[in-house]
């Protein structure tokens, strides 16, 4: 049995991986009371005794409990925005690439990426590698999300307010400098920010991001089926990833997107949209799932040589 100990188990990421665990069969938690959950000395203990920690804390935080770790063996999964652009770090979408997901298995770093740039990525990355989509074209993202992506005091206000402005979504970031962005473009292969516009939304969970593009600033002339076909090759045989057929109506209700579809997995599921001029793509996902604690317990199976669904299924 593997030791693992959730450090900032009682936020909304930590309780969630806490759940997955108590359904994995490789593995035994080390409890932290409440009453010391800042407690430095009482930390650096369960820090230092687990095979994998989960950091589930604001960033400062996050480095410092990196910091607290003097056992070299203990294995680190990230979920805060601190080492998602680090090159010491490894990047958490194992579906990426078979290189990737190797990096994840030999590292003893790995950090979560973001519900919306894990969204954001696993469309578009594929594309700009393969030089259909040019590493400088003018991205534009719209992303919906439930409430819960924004933690505790967000699903606080939510669920106990009865504020009319809380009943409609509300876009958010709108200096265009949300904490994703850096990942984004990065782990996209892009060689400038996009346009994001995250919303917010009355609804507890599930997040898509819709990424409209023109055919004729493609680098390679693809229809709406041949952009869908292509990424249904490159994430064959990756259990978490679905990429909808092209012209598959049953994906939607009364002709509308059903952004929660995919909630209560850790699935990512893409399609493809549009017409021989305009493309949208919208990649859905559980921001508590697959982009947070499912994500992060896949990693650990990985990093750990288990079967990655073990606990997610």
């Amino acid at each position: 049995m593997f030791k693992i100990f959730v450090d900032g188990q009682y936020g909304t990421t930590g309780l969630r991986i806490n759940e997955y665990m108590q359904k994995h069969s490789q593995v035994e938690l080390i409890n932290l009371d409440f009453e010391k959950r800042k407690d430095i000395s009482a930390r650096k203990k369960c820090l230092n005794e687990a095979d994998v920690v989960f950091l589930c804390l604001p960033d400062a935080a996050s480095k410092e409990a990196v910091a607290l770790i003097e056992n070299e063996n203990t294995k680190v999964i990230d979920a805060s925005t601190a080492h998602r652009t680090n090159e010491d770090w490894a990047y958490g979408i194992p579906e990426l690439s078979k290189e990737q997901r190797e990096k994840i298995r030999i590292s003893k770093r790995v950090s979560v990426p973001g519900c919306h740039a894990s969204a954001t990525i696993m469309a578009i990355a594929p594309l700009v590698k393969a030089g259909i989509i040019s590493a400088d074209y003018p991205l534009n993202i719209f992303s919906i999300t439930g409430y819960s992506g924004g933690g505790k005091q967000m699903i606080e206000t939510y669920e106990t307010s009865e504020e009319e402005y809380l009943k409609s979504p509300r876009p958010y970031a709108l200096t265009l400098n949300h904490k994703h962005l850096p990942e984004i473009k990065k782990h996209s292969g892009l060689n400038n920010y996009p346009i994001f516009i995250p919303v917010v939304s009355n609804y507890y969970k599930g997040l898509a991001v819709s990424i409209p593009l023109y055919t004729n600033m493609l680098n390679k002339s693809k229809s709406p089926k041949e952009i869908a076909e292509f990424l249904s090759q490159y994430y064959e045989g990756e259990q978490f990833v679905n990429i909808t057929q092209y012209g598959d109506d049953s994906t939607l209700i009364d002709g509308a997107y059903n952004i929660t579809a995919c909630n209560d997995t850790n699935n990512v599921e893409i399609s493809v949209f549009g017409n021989e001029e305009r493309i949208v793509l919208i990649s859905k996902l559980d921001n508590l799932g697959k982009g947070a604690s499912g994500a992060a317990v896949q990693n650990m199976n990985i990093m750990l040589g288990l079967d990655e669904s073990i606990g997610l299924k």
